[in-house]
């Protein structure tokens, strides 16, 4: 996968209720439906003193690839990747 990274971008994000898995993205005007949930990366144990927790998922919608970041301190959301090529599964 060729994921490009860009400078991290803020988003709204709707979560399942119990599991905390991205549901929903709202990027501007846009709202992206998280079709699959590919990866994730809990870094909870290990982190920056500075940033704080976080966790990344990488998640499918119908026409991209997102990187998500959750930062658990400041409860932000934000997109650090991107890929436009959806591969099939």
């Amino acid at each position: 996968m060729s994921m490009v990274r860009v400078a991290p971008v803020k988003v709204q994000v709707r979560t399942d209720w119990f599991s905390g898995e991205p549901r929903e993205i709202t990027w501007g005007e846009d709202r992206l439906l998280v079709t699959r949930l590919v990866a994730v990366r809990d870094e909870r144990s290990a982190y920056p003193a500075i940033t704080g927790p976080r966790t990344l998922f990488e998640v499918d919608t119908p026409s991209m690839r997102l990187a998500l970041t959750f930062a658990h301190r400041s409860r932000r959301w934000t997109i650090d990747g991107l890929d436009d090529v959806v591969r099939a599964a």
